[in-house]
């Protein structure tokens, strides 16, 4: 009887170590593999910010008309805001690391690739919104709008001065996809 106890014992502690081990991996990626994803998802989410950066400067220079300018700058800003919902969603695909505040890592990621989505979203509309009858009053509500939207851009950074994850600061350091 006591084998019989000893053997069931040793299966119960065996299955238990198997979900324990089970719970764990599914908890979320290794810092590796998350940070990875994260900086896979943000590769064309900088691409696609360089390009417009670039584009907004020549439209603001260009010899448009301003109704020209408007459609051009429209399409601009609802390109950016869309390439930053597809990098927001891709960091929450990715999941939350297993890491020393993975938790907050990945919510400031998500939450800060929002804001930016949502201050592209209102250069949106704003320019959206402005009449081009007065080319003079135009330029100067497009002026403003990318002043606003600069400011809601710096804003929306990530704080880190609150993050110390060890383990996540090595992993963007380390791995191929974030150089």
């Amino acid at each position: 009887m006591r084998t019989c106890r000893a053997t069931a014992a040793g299966k119960l502690t065996v299955l238990l170590a198997t979900l324990l081990a089970l719970a764990g991996c599914a908890s979320g990626p290794a810092p590796r593999a998350w940070a990875a994803s994260v900086c896979e998802a943000l590769a064309p989410w900088r691409a696609e910010i360089s390009k417009l950066t670039s584009s907004t400067q020549q439209q603001m220079t260009a010899q448009t008309t301003p109704a020209q300018a408007k459609e051009n700058l429209v399409r601009l800003f609802a390109g950016a805001a869309e390439a930053s919902e597809t990098a927001r969603r891709k960091v929450a695909e990715a999941g939350v690391p297993r890491a020393d505040q993975g938790e907050e890592v990945s919510t400031g990621f998500r939450a800060s690739l929002g804001k930016v989505r949502d201050a592209y979203g209102r250069a949106r509309d704003t320019i959206d919104g402005l009449s081009t009858s007065e080319p003079e009053a135009f330029y100067e509500g497009v002026r403003s709008a990318v002043a606003t939207l600069n400011e809601e851009y710096d804003a929306s950074a990530l704080d880190t001065s609150r993050l110390h994850s060890t383990e996540l600061k090595q992993a963007f350091d380390e791995v191929p996809e974030c150089r």
